[in-house]
């Protein structure tokens, strides 16, 4: 058995705040209303109490800003003085400012997105602010709203919100004073009097540029155990958190299912060895907490032997030989010819060595 409670503090002076306690129990089919729940909530005010099987709500409200402990205890029903069967105990946030938060949204192809407190330059970047106002206590209330962007920059709006078209990379705090008025009846005198209230509130404000571009440097081309190196260079503003994987077919990757990375330059190196041929793809996203860009890189795989460019060089160095070899045979032939026709000039035979023999008798 555990008793649970919470409340939905901060809230202002005047306004009411709920404080919830439920019993958690391993066994719940037992008789209605065997429990009672005991509040200690002073010095606040008690607005409302309701009591149910095993929860019960109690509604307070504070004139005073301050941190109120409310505690609670559960007994049996039907015995008050009984030793607790659960207890426990809340802290109670008034103060006498409005409440509230600020947040940041980017606003891109008609799509708000929030990341936090980046946003991206050159991008509509919307600054709201969300009043925390469980009671409705400002239901009659007008605001105005100062806007204060740290460089001199300064907007007064009726509406929660304001647009920045901001172009600066950097760090800059965004500061606002809320103001609200309205009109009410005075405990004293019971005229209408004007009562105000403000707050201030200050949200950090990070420009960052977008990522608008992912260049795969590298071969289109491999083989079956050959290792296959390839650069990413990115364009956006790091750190970065790049998630890859290759596959079959080319795939949006959602999540963590892939090659996760956080990078702090501009500049990955992948390598990678396929043990298959055939058509892969490699899918890489790359985000900066403001935008994401996805690409696609396409990878033909080879069987394993002899690449494609060593066939042409070999039969470039084959039709080279023959062509050698014929240019030498052809030169042959002309130089023996060429031979014989000289040869043919002079006489060898007996009858010429006889007929000279003759004239030198003479």
């Amino acid at each position: 058995m555990s008793l649970e409670i919470t409340n939905n503090s901060p809230i202002t002076t005047g306004a009411q705040a709920t404080v919830q306690a439920r019993l958690r129990m391993k066994n719940e089919n037992v008789t209605s209303n065997l429990y009672h729940f005991n509040w200690v909530y002073a010095p606040l005010i008690l607005i409302e109490k309701s009591e149910q099987r095993f929860s019960s709500v109690i509604n307070v409200t504070g004139e005073f800003p301050g941190t109120f402990p409310v505690s609670v205890w559960v007994t049996h029903k039907n015995c008050w003085l009984c030793r607790p069967v659960a207890r426990n105990i809340t802290v109670l946030q008034i103060t006498e400012f409005i409440t509230g938060n600020l947040t940041i949204a980017q606003i891109e192809d008609s799509r708000v997105t929030t990341h936090g407190s980046s946003s991206s330059m050159d991008t509509v970047t919307r600054i709201s602010f969300s009043l925390h106002d469980p009671s409705h206590y400002f239901k009659s209330a007008s605001f105005v709203y100062n806007w204060d962007f740290g460089d001199g920059v300064y907007h007064i709006t009726k509406e929660p919100f304001v647009y920045c078209n901001c172009s600066s990379k950097g760090n800059r705090t965004v500061h606002l004073k809320a103001v609200a008025e309205w009109e009410q009846t005075g405990s004293v005198i019971h005229e209408r009097e004007t009562m105000q209230k403000t707050g201030d509130f200050t949200t950090a404000l990070e420009l960052l540029d977008a990522v608008k571009s992912i260049n795969v440097v590298g071969s289109r081309e491999t083989h079956v155990m050959e290792n296959l190196n390839l650069s990413l260079h990115i364009n956006g503003t790091p750190p970065l958190a790049l998630c890859w994987l290759i596959k079959s077919e080319c795939i949006p990757l959602e999540g963590d299912k892939c090659h996760l990375v956080e990078i702090s330059g501009s500049c990955y190196n992948l390598s990678h060895t396929f043990r298959d041929a055939g058509q892969y793809c490699l899918s890489v996203r790359v985000e900066n907490g403001v935008t994401m860009l996805q690409t696609y890189h396409g990878i033909k795989v080879r069987p394993a032997g002899i690449h494609p460019a060593f066939f042409v060089l070999l039969c470039t160095a084959l039709v080279s030989v023959m062509l050698v070899l014929v240019l030498y045979t052809a030169f042959r032939s002309n130089t023996q010819q060429k031979d014989l026709v000289e040869v043919a000039d002079f006489d060898f035979s007996p009858l010429s060595d006889e007929h000279q023999s003759n004239r030198s008798k003479r």
